[in-house]
């Protein structure tokens, strides 16, 4: 059996770690708060210990009445006093974890977003970040809760520090017999509790397999399919019985439960009648009265209350540091790419700058093979370069690697001469503008998607933008035009623009950044040969005076480009113009003449 890896920050590390963030967040609150509250709640919890013995024990001695209100009333002054103070306190505590957590949830995104890009595909970090998502996704989660745990075990041990000087007139015995039933009643439920925590992935599996049949069910893109084959009896069929399946495991848990709470209640009813023989054989003797009786045995069910408190919170930090050492590791995974760190670079809009790849090698990790192998290229101030080829030649990575979203494992990638791995990486990205085969749209107006931004938005370098795209009419037909909402699964009033709206919406954006450098990958794979014709002429017009650099499967649609790259076998297998290219009758050539002739004979002359 594979022996468990031990984590890399320990309890005290992760709660200090959780409350010097509170600190840093202006949520110092928390902190003062939590120690305020454990404070009032020791105090009723005494109050209340104290009020009826009191209370006997002035009718005993047959007091004035007098006297009797006055402590009547002092106990009840006492007690709202307290309940008052606690209950403004609360929300104001709970406030103070809810930004706690939050903070931590805004560290994570900002390193989800600006982590060195090959760590969003290392499983490792996939990993953690998954993890991490699970100590911030609600209120009970490990990054709010353990504040709220914190606080409740310095209550437990503030409240076992005043009972055990309470106590002391009570027999060793007892207070041992305490401990151990108590500790006894705390280990069964923490047997059953690791038993849920070992098989919480089968239990979060069950759910995941119910909730996805369930959004299948009612997904309208799955409303055609379901109709159209038949397939609601056997989703209901499959339905049924993922659902007999979780019933058996909840069963098991729901029995372990049981048991530990039969067990639970022997040993309280052993301690209880232990407490109730000593301190009644007490009585007899004359060592204490009716109001110590009372008392005390209160304060035996008080004491056990602090005890498991104690084993319980301590138990409840632990298991919360655990998840929170994915935070912790997460935010911490080492960066491949300098930031602030490495050389600053301005881009200049205008300018033309020279990017070469020198002797580059690039092999995937895990990988038998390099994808590409001492590859040169140089993009030229001003050129325009289409890289073509096969599914799976490396164009891509090519690209990534030009736009430095890779390092080479071999060679270097050069900007003017000087390796792009001595500046700060996000100033080289500014270099480039993209439009990707994947889309990345956001739930905000159309505006925004344009401009990436909701603030300092160029209203009218917009609508330039959106009028060279050619997309001026469908937006200015909308309602509410460019405040228009993108993306039904966010806003209910949302509007879904088509496949080709969505690529000229993608061409408006990229014309708005302005960068000196054009990177189109596969970005018109969607649409027809006419669409796609029309678009890379936008395309064209767009990236006039500027470097570009192109991806595309369709390889009529790169004329207008200076120079292609046809990339096989991991290199660079043949190189040049369009005509020339044709010319030499290559690989190139050859996979022009069979994508020509399918158009010819679906009755589409790709040659037009």
């Amino acid at each position: 059996m594979k022996a468990k890896e031990k984590p890399k920050f320990n309890t005290w590390q992760n709660s200090f770690w959780m409350l010097a963030l509170a600190w840093r967040e202006k949520e110092k609150k928390v902190i003062f708060l939590g120690i305020l509250s454990a404070i009032l709640t020791v105090s009723l919890n005494l109050t209340e210990l104290y009020v009826v013995p009191v209370i006997l024990d002035t009718v005993e001695t047959r007091a004035p009445l007098g006297r009797l209100a006055l402590i009547i009333a002092g106990f009840a002054a006492a007690l709202m006093a307290i309940r008052a103070l606690s209950t403004y306190i609360t929300p104001l505590e709970a406030y103070g974890r809810l930004t706690t957590r939050f903070a931590v949830f805004d560290a994570l995104n900002i390193k989800a977003s600006s982590t060195s890009y090959p760590n969003i595909h290392d499983d490792n970090f996939e990993k953690l970040g998954k993890k991490s998502q699970s100590t911030i996704n609600h209120d009970h989660a490990a990054a709010q809760a353990i504040l709220y745990t914190l606080r409740q075990l310095v209550t437990n041990v503030l409240g076992f520090a005043v009972y055990v000087a309470l106590m002391t007139a009570i027999h060793p015995l007892l207070l041992l017999l305490i401990f151990l039933t108590t500790g006894g009643a705390f280990l069964l439920n923490r047997k059953c509790s690791e038993y849920l925590h070992e098989h919480r992935e089968e239990d979060q599996a069950h759910n995941r397999r119910l909730w996805y049949l369930f959004q299948k069910m009612q997904d309208p893109a799955d409303a055609k399919d379901i109709r159209l084959f038949g397939l609601q009896p056997w989703m209901e069929s499959l339905y049924d019985q993922l659902l007999e399946a979780y019933y058996l495991f909840a069963g098991k848990v729901q029995m372990r439960l049981f048991l530990a709470k039969v067990g639970e209640i022997v040993l309280t009813f052993l301690r209880n009648g232990a407490a109730y023989a000593v301190l009644i054989y007490m009585v007899l003797q004359g060592r204490i009265g009716v109001p110590e009786f009372l008392l005390s045995f209160t304060a035996v069910a008080g004491f056990a209350a602090w005890i498991t408190g104690i084993l319980e919170n301590v138990s409840e930090v632990r298991r919360y540091s655990i998840e929170l050492c994915a935070v912790r590791e997460y935010l911490s995974y080492p960066e491949l790419f300098k930031f602030e760190e490495g050389a600053a670079l301005v881009p200049e809009p205008e300018r033309l700058y020279e990017l070469k790849l020198e002797n580059v090698s690039f092999r995937y990790p895990g990988a038998d093979h390099d994808v590409l192998k001492n590859v040169n290229f140089t993009l030229h101030p001003g050129e325009k370069v289409a890289v073509v080829g096969l599914n799976g030649a490396g164009k891509t990575t090519l690209v990534k690697l030009l736009c430095g979203f890779l390092d080479p494992t071999e060679g270097r990638v050069l900007l003017d001469g000087r390796d792009i791995r001595e500046y700060n990486r996000r100033d080289y990205y500014k270099l480039f503008t993209a439009v990707f085969q994947d889309f990345s749209l956001l739930a905000v107006s159309i505006a925004a998607n344009v401009a990436q931004s909701e603030e300092n938005i160029d209203m009218a370098r917009v609508r330039d933008c959106i009028d060279r795209a050619g997309l001026t009419a469908k937006i200015e037909s909308l309602p509410e035009g460019y405040d228009t909402k993108l993306l039904r699964s966010v806003h209910f009033d949302a509007v879904e623009l088509s496949g080709g709206e969505t690529q000229r919406l993608m061409l408006a954006r990229a014309l708005y950044r302005n960068a000196p450098v054009i990177v189109l990958d596969e970005p018109t794979a969607a649409l027809d040969p006419i669409a796609e014709s029309e678009m890379y002429g936008k395309y064209h017009e767009m990236t006039a005076g500027r470097s570009s650099v192109y991806i595309s499967h369709r390889l009529a649609s790169t004329r207008f480009c200076d120079r292609i790259l046809y990339i096989e076998d991991a290199g660079i297998a043949e190189e040049g113009t369009h005509e020339e290219l044709l010319a030499r009758g290559g690989r190139y050539a050859a996979l022009f003449e069979v994508q020509s002739r399918y158009y010819r004979e679906g009755g589409m002359d790709d040659e037009k």
